[in-house]
């Protein structure tokens, strides 16, 4: 594996490569075992597998939660290498940006709700780095976690809207054995706070049992409910929707994919998880 800091060192040496297809799969670092799922797959399909570990300062709109972020190069590329990967493109902001990125992107409705309406300006940096990884990578294939389950609709979104000839990949969440999804976040958790958020997970896997005799209102209220005694943790929001809109439902039969999505912080660490109802 190379390690490349500088776009237009990757970009000769993917030339010079001179291979059919090019996989990539973009992080923010601090990897664990989601991520290498990821890596994986993408060895596994495509000639040469690119990693991006850069922590984007613009998809941030809290400047502490920027700083707490965790960054652990070292492992990092060690995971990749033994994962397979060919190339861990590591390079700083000012490579990225050189300038500001001005570019103001617009979802429409995708960007309006849950994670678009709790961190404002999120997306819009989402968008802003993505598009900028793949400029400098140019894959034939993306790899994205179904865990930010709404930023995989905003990928697709983007893609669309810039005409990038990229295949988008979503590749399932990977849990603990606690069931607590896998995220680089976890790692700030108490051992007693990562014990306790096992919780979500298996709150959204009863609600499904739920769901089955009771209505979309009162499955929501009987999520927030289970979390509505342990001052550990706060809810932002819980939101069941289309999931191809991700716009909210009242009925389950108003369409036939149905994602339950949530947002919790457990102490001051906020976590991300989803379950699929249909489809």
């Amino acid at each position: 594996m190379i390690i490349i800091e500088k776009i237009a060192d990757l970009q000769a040496y993917i030339k010079e490569k001179n291979v059919t297809s090019v996989g990539f799969v973009p992080t923010m670092g601090a990897l664990h075992s989601g991520h290498i799922s990821l890596v994986e797959r993408c060895v596994k399909e495509n000639d040469l597998c690119v990693v991006s570990v850069f922590v984007n300062p613009t998809q941030f709109n809290d400047k502490q939660d920027l700083e707490r972020y965790p960054r652990t190069p070292k492992e990092d590329c060690d995971m990749l290498q033994a994962a397979g990967c060919d190339i861990a493109f590591m390079p700083t902001v000012t490579e990225m940006y050189p300038t500001e990125d001005t570019r103001q992107f617009h979802f429409g409705a995708l960007e309006t709700v849950m994670e678009g309406k709790y961190r404002p300006g999120h997306f819009n940096g989402v968008a802003q780095i993505v598009s900028k990884l793949f400029d400098a990578v140019q894959p034939q294939k993306a790899y994205f976690g179904e865990k930010d389950f709404q930023q995989v609709a905003i990928i697709r979104e983007m893609v669309k809207q810039l005409n990038y000839p990229i295949e988008i990949i979503a590749c399932p969440i990977i849990r603990e054995e606690s069931g607590l999804a896998r995220s680089s976040r976890n790692t700030l958790l108490t051992e007693e706070q990562r014990k306790k958020a096992a919780l979500i997970a298996q709150v959204l896997t009863k609600s499904t049992t739920f769901a089955q005799n009771n209505t979309v209102a009162q499955t929501i209220a009987w999520v927030n409910e289970q979390f509505a005694h342990d001052d550990t943790f706060a809810m932002d929001y819980y939101e069941i929707v289309d999931g191809n809109t991700l716009q909210p439902i009242s009925q389950w039969e108003q369409t036939d994919f149905v994602v339950g999505c949530i947002a919790v912080y457990c102490g001051k660490i906020r976590l991300i998880d989803n379950i699929h109802y249909k489809g």
